[in-house]
């Protein structure tokens, strides 16, 4: 693959990376999107909290890139959810039922030791773009 096929996403109105990736990758009509954690954009620190408001924080950076990248979170056909409690699994579900409707993507979840910045959720994503 040719590097004049890949399209570096950015946006200021999603938190800047902060380690040796980028946002989000587009490669032809996919987009392969970061992990976001709650980091707030304009100052960089973790929402503080409930974890439903982490979540939120979570969806509202991820769909941030996907308009960057000429989508919106409707077009996000896989997700990959990681979480240091797997208890709050059901958090997840409900905040998610507030940006997804049916058919909703394909997903994952994982729990983990520990996540970036010491926060408690992750998400990443694949997005698909659809010329209609």
């Amino acid at each position: 693959m040719a590097n004049s096929t890949r399209k570096i996403i950015h946006t200021e109105h999603a938190p800047a990376a902060i380690g040796t990736y980028s946002q989000a990758v587009q490669v032809g009509d996919t987009v392969y999107l970061s992990g976001q954690i709650p980091l707030i954009p304009a100052t960089m620190e973790l929402v503080e909290g409930e974890i439903s408001h982490r979540i939120h924080q979570v969806f509202s950076n991820l769909g941030a890139v996907c308009i960057a990248a000429g989508g919106g979170l409707a077009d996000i056909v896989k997700l990959n959810v990681y979480l240091t409690d797997l208890n709050n699994f059901a958090i997840v579900n409900e905040v998610m039922a507030e940006y997804f409707q049916q058919p909703y993507p394909a997903r994952a979840a994982l729990g983990v030791a520990q996540l970036p910045k010491g926060t408690d959720i992750e998400i990443d994503a694949v997005m698909v773009l659809i010329n209609e």
